[in-house]
């Protein structure tokens, strides 16, 4: 799933290629995936994007009289600038949006079907796709870990929670924690503020190095390729790989769909993380340690 960095991105190549152009008209490939019915989508035709937002790990193109077309790519879908008048006959295309200068092509590689277009009216009807999770970055420590201990669940679970925290996902949450060298799941009402304030430190550093990163990388053009995969990430995607930091193999938590990856060295004191899946096959064959690894 595009998480902050990646839409962040987003968000600033939408301003150069839309702002200040009318849509010249919305062409849809998939009809599921408008979520909303009034206004119709047809309404924007004719009007000019005035402004760009993000809104969570959604992307808001504002139109004139206050309407917004808002576009969730979920975890497969994506965003891509092409010529005027692009096909979207292409595999997994959903909507094009079609600009005198350009076609913006919203896509999804999945079959599960999750990405969303709506049309809102209002800021109140805006709103309402709000889940009011905090943005970390500009939290102060007060109001960061007070978030954070509303509800005592692992670090893991509130970073990823979009109405805890805003725009983080499994990707940069597992390179989060383990540049805070916490455990993924250590409770937060056990957190002190020493770790709290690391863990905070961490996340506005990584989500600040990766947006850099990404803007670096998209220049003065459009994000064609967004992956949750990088091969400077310390740990996500890393299984089996050597920490960068301490040399250990980095390990993984599969939960139903979810894998998510961590440092036991770094981050568990060397303690090998139990799932619900491996961990309950082997029994007392699971290692419980590096050593034991």
């Amino acid at each position: 799933m595009p998480e902050l960095p990646d839409i962040v991105v987003y968000v600033e190549a939408l301003e150069r290629f839309t702002v200040g152009r009318k849509l010249l008209g919305p062409r849809l490939a998939s009809p599921f995936v408008l979520r909303s019915v009034d206004p119709p989508l047809a309404t924007l035709v004719g009007r000019r994007v005035t402004a760009v937002r993000r809104l969570g790990k959604r992307l808001v193109l504002v139109f004139e009289d206050e309407l917004f077309l808002v576009l969730h790519p979920m975890i497969a879908g994506r965003l891509r600038w092409k010529p005027a008048g692009a096909s979207i006959k292409g595999r997994g295309a959903l909507a094009a949006f079609d600009f005198e200068q350009g076609t913006l092509i919203f896509s999804e590689a999945s079959k599960r079907k999750r990405a969303s277009i709506h049309v809102v009216r209002g800021e109140a009807g805006l709103a309402v796709h709000d889940r009011g999770g905090l943005d970390l970055r500009d939290a102060d420590r007060a109001t960061f870990l007070e978030r954070l201990r509303l509800e005592n669940r692992t670090l893991k679970r509130a970073l990823v929670d979009p109405t805890t925290f805003d725009g983080i996902g499994n990707a940069y949450s597992d390179e989060i924690l383990h540049r805070a060298r916490l455990s993924p799941f250590q409770r937060t009402r056990d957190l002190d503020d020493e770790r709290g304030v690391r863990l905070q430190d961490a996340a506005r550093d990584v989500l600040r190095e990766w947006t850099e990163h990404h803007r670096a990388a998209v220049g003065d053009g459009f994000p064609d390729v967004v992956t949750a995969f990088h091969p400077q990430m310390a740990v996500h995607g890393k299984y089996g790989q050597a920490c960068p930091v301490c040399n250990a193999p980095v390990q993984r938590v599969i939960h139903a769909e979810n894998e998510f990856n961590y440092c036991p060295g770094c981050q568990t004191e060397g303690r090998i993380l139990a799932d619900r899946v491996l961990s309950r096959l082997l029994k007392d064959d699971w290692p419980r340690s590096l050593d034991e690894l």
